[in-house]
């Protein structure tokens, strides 16, 4: 027989088997491994030991795979460069230039058989063709920069999504040695520990469990949490939350055979099909029917219809789409570029229809009826460069170098914002916290270091302000004191050593936890023999930590019998349910309700003054026999689940004083947020006292301020009616002063985040960031503008409701994102006012030269250089600029502020004043005061002129050093400073002035120049620098004095939601006659690439599907139809939705199980998956607070 590291190839258990045992629930589930043996059994059949793990060979790792597969969900395959550049030619624009550079061409081989036809000169007729030509090698050049653009980019996300996923990391004993392995390395036989905050990376058998509660609606939609245990539901599964308790588990299914898996499986396909059915019926097919069964029935129950019913499946998705759109708000960014890019777009189209209409007008009267010439079939040529002519006016106008320029912004910040500690999940976050006006931040962790030590105690009646030796403690006490500590905290807590001599021990797992720890091993105990003594399974019961109990208890069996309960926690909550004291020398004394107040007045609340949290340890003993004063008798055991009584009548062993001083760089950062005009204000779960103290020492608190410090229960008491019912003025009238809330629940924080994003006392709407690290700080996360997670202490809950993560868990790293948040904003700013002087110019010299002499100064080819320079250039070079730290010294931007501010627009106006000065003065006198050839009222068939030549060359002059200009939005003199600190940017500058000499000179018919001299050389360069004088003269006219009118770009949120996601589909279901035109569509379309450049919650939780067989159906019917029925009852009024709308609410499962992102599938679905909504209220009693302990 084969064996595998000494052991049988063959597993006890196979695959069909182990996806059958996870179809079974509650006592189903129990009875199910009671057939296979138990759980201990099954972990024999699996060649796996609940306390050794897997052997870690590779070998055997290897196998595992093999037989029972590995925990990833194949991504779909990227685009191909092939494929992202005929998507890139499906640009209507660029489909009209192409056919009509075509037609252009093929006419420029015609010769026609008209006997008057003039005759050609021998090199015109040579190089008739070159021009057509010319235009479709630009499209050609268009179009693979655009793919490559996408491809790289692509490659860029698919990279960060990598980077995400590494992140998530999951404990599992190997070798009987508890280690953390990425999620995808999880095999089928692992021993993983789960723990409260977890995101089950697979399913998985209880082995053992403490107060375990799981939030399965990912799966079910069912949104109660489940008890977990050995003995009532042992069958944990992937996708779900872990929202209370502790526990083991062995893994039995991973990937696609999971039940997640198998879920995203039928549903892959399912909407594989359905997007297939939408495409036919679009095409005029009828649709076919399904011949899978399973996802047959899934579907049509979803909106995928037969025949008959074709027409409900585009209304089912235009509905959705639009439910979508209304769902998530847009950022202020998008908002502001959406209306700023129709108002462009309109009136460059406008004007594109104007110059043709002109020019044809003008042919035609000029041939027909001034020179009273017959039709010609050669006139269909010039006809033809007329359209060429008005279609690159349209294509200069239409800003669709603005996306690009956003998402390279955007990209680049994101990328350098990783060295900053700021991992982004959620692109618009980025630049949301440019504008953010204030922070609600979490105290531990993220302001202070979050690593704490011991510093001060109070055992039996002493006070120790230096740490004291077992020898200064009646032994008793002290052996209560490192047993309770000991057994008490969670074995996944740890004090490791350094890795260098000299080194600081590390500390691993709950910070608080480590300090008590610590504790103990000072005291000259090793807390490790006690906990080998005492391991887990020989617990009793565990009562988990929690907001509502603020407290742990953990009860074990006594030797001679009875229990003994150890419990700790914040010292005001344990203070109450103590009735008995150590005294001094060790005795055993009454604790009235005076000695308590003595001993929060004379230690607990100076400790908390010094800024120390305050933790107290406690024990009661449950007797069989006779009972002392502190003891209680039980005949039998006692009903664990009635914990008012068995947390109470407690016996005090100690009061410790635990620092987590503040970070050294917090103090500068919170100063550089108020000058910055963003308020920071301290959410956190610790004494009043102690978060007084600590804000003070931020900063954030300053003497003599007017602020607020509340505790959550005075909080609560002043936003809430006599019906105890939460209202906006309540709250409108305590938010804006406060600045610490103590002793709240996730709760409150959302409670406040919530009523500070719905206040309308302010005239700009407040943009929140909130800081977050419990399983229930998810809503408040959610809620915010911008939520931050903490990468170290957070919870994988946490994380997944975040926008950005913290790879630090630092304040200071906020700032940086507020930093590049605001830069991005500049960055697009700064692109637009070179822009838009750009297409002011262009479009304007383009219509006036239409109208002035018959001809556009600039042609055809000239212009789509012009356009590569402004868009993707341009694009890359000012979009790439690096933060400075001048950006804290102004107010955040608002949300209702303008796009194009009054400076802004002063510059554009004021530059494209200046350039068409210059341009009409070239055209009109430049040839007379030059002393060259004029080019105006030539043939439309002529070659190329130097006068001509002149003018584009000085355009794209002016247009090169007005870029240099184009850095600068704030009215600043100084346009060089900073100008090398960005390699892109000058090398970009240079390429494109080496790139145009080489046009000028060389480029001939292509381009329709003429090499020009040395002296027409300099005057070009003469017009190009005159911009950055002008520049200075702009910068002198005063903004304040200028109408404010002229800015430009304002919009809110709020509005134009729908905007963004205007597309075909959108309009299948109205009215034709109130259908957008097919230009609107046309525009509109071409702005949605600023909504898919995203990474996060968009593109990074698409649903990837996976090829799946009969056979894997046929088993996974059970489960969908469990699935389906949950979320029908979840979901009632929604159920005949799309399958692709259901999807959208079940957002945690597709980013742990998929490898990288599908940036294809983000066309084929929704806009966006949502976690599902959750209960507020219910969260009370299972929230988190930073006082875990």
């Amino acid at each position: 027989m084969a064996t595998i590291d000494g052991r049988p190839a063959q597993y006890g258990i196979s695959l069909k088997q182990l996806r059958e045992l996870m179809e079974h629930r509650g006592r189903e589930g129990v009875a199910k491994i009671s057939e296979f043996g138990g759980v201990h059994e099954l972990c024999k059949k699996l060649y796996t030991s609940p306390n050794e793990g897997l052997s870690g060979s590779k070998a055997d790792e290897e196998h595992r795979r093999e037989t029972f597969g590995s925990n990833v969900i194949p991504p779909k395959p990227p685009k191909t460069f092939l494929t992202l550049v005929w998507e890139a030619l499906q640009d209507v624009t660029l489909i009209i230039l192409e056919v009509a550079a075509l037609v252009s061409l093929g006419l420029s081989f015609y010769k026609p058989a008209d006997e008057d036809a003039p005759v050609l000169e021998e090199e015109d007729e040579h190089h008739g063709w070159i021009e057509g030509l010319a235009i479709l090698i630009s499209v050609i050049v268009v179009v693979i920069v655009t793919a490559f653009n996408d491809y790289s980019k692509e490659r860029q996300f698919r990279g960060l999504q990598s980077r995400i996923e590494g992140e998530h990391k999951f404990s599992v004993i190997r070798g009987g040695e508890v280690c953390q392995i990425s999620v995808g390395d999880i095999l089928v036989g692992d021993i993983a520990q789960i723990k409260y905050g977890d995101l089950l990376p697979a399913d998985g058998c209880l082995i053992q469990s403490n107060d375990l509660k799981v939030d399965e609606s990912s799966l079910t939609g069912e949104s109660d949490q489940v008890k977990k245990g050995i003995d009532c539901d042992p069958m944990v599964l992937s996708g779900t939350h872990v929202m209370e308790g502790s526990g083991k588990m062995i893994v039995t299914a991973v990937g696609v055979n999971s039940q997640a898996g198998i879920i995203f499986t039928l549903l892959g396909a399912a909407v594989d099909e359905q997007e297939a059915e939408i495409k036919k019926m679009k095409k005029g097919e009828a649709p076919t029917k399904s011949t899978s069964h399973a996802p047959q029935s899934h579907a049509t129950n979803d909106g995928i219809k037969s025949e008959s019913d074709g027409n409900h499946v585009q209304q089912q998705t235009s509905s959705s789409a639009a439910e979508t759109g209304h769902k998530k708000e847009k950022s202020v960014l998008q908002a502001k570029l959406t209306k700023l890019a129709i108002q462009i777009g309109y009136a460059g189209s406008t004007i594109a229809v104007l110059t043709v209409i002109i020019l044809i007008i003008q042919f035609c009267v000029k041939t027909f009826v001034i020179d009273d010439k017959p039709w010609k079939n050669t006139y269909a040529n010039n006809l033809v460069k007329h359209l060429i002519i008005g279609v690159t006016v349209l294509v200069v106008a239409v800003p669709e170098g603005l996306p690009l320029a956003v998402t390279l912004s955007l990209a680049y910040s994101v990328k350098k914002m990783m060295k900053d500690n700021n991992l982004v999940r959620h692109l618009d976050a980025c630049e949301t916290m440019g504008n953010a006006t204030a922070i609600c931040s979490d105290k531990t962790g993220t302001l202070t270091t979050n690593r704490m030590t011991v510093v001060q105690s109070y055992i039996c009646e002493k006070l120790c302000k230096v740490l004291p030796t077992l020898n200064d403690i009646p032994q008793q006490v002290g052996n209560l004191i490192t047993m309770g500590i000991s057994v008490n905290s969670a074995y996944t807590s740890n004090i490791m050593p350094g890795h260098n001599p000299g080194d600081l021990p590390i500390q691993v797992g709950n910070k608080t936890e480590c300090a008590l720890l610590g504790f103990v091993q000072g005291l000259g105990v090793k807390y490790q023999s006690i906990r080998d003594e005492i391991p887990e399974d020989r617990f009793t019961r565990v009562y988990t930590f929690n907001s509502v109990r603020k407290s742990m208890g953990t009860v074990i069996p006594r030797p001679n019998g009875g229990y003994r309960l150890y419990t700790k926690g914040a010292s005001e909550i344990i203070m109450k349910k103590c009735s008995f004291i150590y005294g001094h020398e060790g005795t055993l004394e009454k604790f009235t309700r005076d000695m308590q107040e003595r001993l929060i007045r004379e230690v607990i609340e100076p400790m908390a003054c010094d800024g120390l949290r305050t933790i107290s340890v406690a024990y009661r003993d449950f007797v069989p026999g006779k009972a002392a004063v502190n003891e209680v008798h039980i005949d039998g055991e006692p009903n664990w689940d009635d914990e008012e009584n068995i947390m109470s009548n407690l016996t005090c062993l100690c009061v410790v004083g635990i620092e987590d001083p503040v970070r050294p760089e917090v103090p500068d950062a919170i100063r550089k947020c108020q000058r910055a005009g963003i308020t920071v204000r301290m959410v956190t779960g610790d004494n009043i006292n102690t978060a007084r103290s600590i804000a003070s020492k931020c900063g954030i608190l300053k003497p003599n301020d007017d602020f607020l410090i509340l505790e959550g229960k005075e909080f609560n008491r002043r936003i809430r009616d006599t019906n105890g019912d939460i209202q906006q003025h309540l709250i409108d009238k305590v938010w804006p002063k406060l600045r610490v809330l103590a002793r709240s629940s996730p709760t409150d924080k959302y409670t406040l985040v919530k009523g500070m994003i719905d206040s309308t006392v302010t005239d700009n709407r407040e943009v929140v960031a909130v800081t977050g690290d419990g399983t229930n700080d998810g809503p408040a996360l959610k809620k915010a503008d911008v939520g931050f997670a903490m990468g170290i202490a957070g919870t994988d809950v946490a994380k997944e409701a975040s926008d950005i993560i913290l790879t630090d868990d630092n304040f200071s790293s906020i700032v940086k994102a507020v930093m590049w948040g605001r830069n991005v904003y500049d960055s697009i700013a700064k692109f637009l006012q070179f822009q838009l002087t750009v297409n002011v110019v262009a479009v304007i010299v383009a219509f006036i030269g239409a109208c002035a002499v018959q001809d556009s100064p600039l042609k055809a080819v000239q212009m789509l250089w012009v356009n590569l320079i402004m868009d993707t250039l341009a694009s890359l070079a000012l979009a790439t600029e690096v933060p400075t730290p001048d950006l804290l010294l102004r107010k955040p931007y608002g949300r209702t502020k303008p796009l194009i501010s009054r400076t802004m627009m002063k510059n554009i106006l004021g530059q494209a004043l200046y350039q068409l000065v210059i341009i009409f003065g070239l055209l009109f006198v430049g040839d007379k005061i030059l002393d060259i050839e004029s080019g105006r009222d030539q043939d439309l068939n002529a070659g190329p002129t130097q006068h001509f030549t002149i003018i584009f060359n000085t355009f794209v002059m002016m247009t090169l050093f007005n870029e240099i200009n184009a850095r600068k939005i704030h009215g600043q003199r100084n346009v060089v400073e900073g100008l090398f600190t960005n390699p892109i940017f000058y090398t970009i500058w240079i390429f494109t002035m080496i790139s145009q000499v080489v046009i000028i000179q060389y480029g001939k018919m292509a381009f329709s120049t003429k090499a020009l001299s040395l002296e027409q050389w300099l005057w070009c360069i003469f017009f190009g620098i005159g911009t950055l004088v002008w520049g200075q003269l702009i910068t002198s006219v005063p903004t304040r004095k200028l109408p404010k009118i002229l800015s430009w770009g304002r919009g809110h949120p709020e509005e134009y939601t729908d905007a963004m996601n205007l597309g075909e589909e959108r309009f299948d279901s109205i009215d034709s006659d109130k259908k957008p035109r097919a230009g609107q569509i046309l525009w509109i379309r071409g702005l949605t690439r600023l909504q898919t450049q995203v990474i996060g919650g968009e593109l990074q939780e698409r649903l990837i599907p996976v090829p799946y067989s009969k056979s894997n159906t046929d088993q996974a019917i059970r489960v969908v139809n469990a699935f389906r029925q949950g979320l029908d009852s979840r979901y009632g009024e929604h159920t005949n939705t799309s399958l692709a709308e259901v999807l959208r609410k079940q957002t945690s499962l597709s980013k742990r199980l998929s490898e990288t992102s599908s940036i294809e599938y983000a066309d084929n679905i929704p806009d966006e998956l949502t976690i599902p909504e959750i209960d507020v209220e219910r969260l009370s009693s299972h929230s988190h607070t930073e006082t875990a302990v």
